[in-house]
């Protein structure tokens, strides 16, 4: 089979022919139909001090199972984060990671919505959002932010408001239903918020703190790092809440899938749509990383092996 793999920090990244691997204990073969690209895979091959497995979301068909695969059998439609190689034809993935894709859903669907989604709907829940309240989402046009812009929606914000770092995002990011959008670089962000959803991170948070209205909430979820003034906290009764979805995914796995099921009802329902930016093909990995790189992306972007 084939596999994308790179030999240094920084890459660059290439195909490879291996054999094709097998399911362990607690392990599903999928015959990979779309791969999702993150941001944080992305940052590790340019970050990382030596070569690390690409994985990611994948979505396609159980042809092998490993011992103990519980409910699935060969020829179910799954979809799941791997965390060894993903960027592959074939990919090994955990039973624990892995959920059923639904009739009518397609695996770009698949990798669109449910590990973007979980995170989307992870980091809204933790900003304990109340109906009415307006909402503030960096990287609105991101895997995550286009499906937490929705998101927020669908739990009765009564304004959102998308945050993105270039003006010729804003039509699409008003499509997910966004009332305002607004820049990284402009000065200041209009009226106040009751919650930020961040995923950018870095220098932006300062500005994120400052958008909040008191008593306002910022739930933190990227992997960009940053630091905020204690002080800018205290003047407003403001808080910062960090989230990560492996902490939901391995302690709380009640909760991990509940949410799975809550995404794929509001995606059956027409209430949450997941956008692909575009389709590469696995001898085009690099340039889905220069997508990302770059910000380029309106939505999820995908390998299709």
């Amino acid at each position: 089979m084939r596999r994308v793999r790179y030999e240094s920090p920084g890459g660059p990244l290439f195909l490879e022919e291996v054999a094709v691997p097998e399911p362990g204990p607690g392990e599903l073969l999928v015959r990979c139909e779309a791969v999702g690209v993150t941001l944080p895979v992305v940052r590790k091959v340019t970050e990382a001090a030596a070569p690390v497995p690409l994985g990611g979301e994948v979505a396609g068909e159980v042809v092998a199972v490993g011992e103990g695969a519980g409910r699935f059998r060969v020829g179910d439609r799954v979809t799941g984060l791997v965390f060894g190689h993903g960027y592959a034809d074939f990919a090994v993935l955990g039973v624990a990671m892995a959920s059923p894709v639904p009739d009518g859903a397609s695996a770009v669907d698949a990798v669109a919505l449910v590990r973007s989604g979980l995170v989307a709907l992870g980091a809204l829940e933790a900003a304990r959002p109340e109906p009415g309240e307006a909402a503030l989402v960096t990287g609105a046009a991101s895997g995550v932010g286009h499906l937490a812009v929705q998101l927020a929606r669908t739990r009765g914000a009564g304004r959102v408001v998308g945050a993105v770092s270039d003006p010729g995002k804003g039509d699409f990011v008003r499509s997910l239903g966004a009332d305002d959008v607004v820049c990284y670089g402009d000065e200041g962000w209009g009226e106040p918020v009751d919650y930020v959803l961040d995923a950018v991170g870095g220098e932006l948070l300062g500005t994120a703190v400052a958008a909040l209205s008191p008593g306002g909430r910022l739930v933190a979820y990227s992997s960009g790092g940053g630091s905020v003034q204690a002080y800018d906290l205290l003047v407003g009764a403001k808080s910062v809440i960090g989230f990560q979805m492996a902490r939901i995914a391995r302690g709380k796995p009640e909760l991990y899938e509940r949410w799975r099921r809550e995404l794929w009802r509001l995606f059956a329902e027409g209430a949450l749509k997941p956008v692909a930016h575009g389709e590469f093909a696995l001898e085009e990995a690099a340039k889905a990383h220069e997508v990302i790189e770059s910000r380029g992306n309106l939505g999820k972007v995908v390998l299709r092996p």
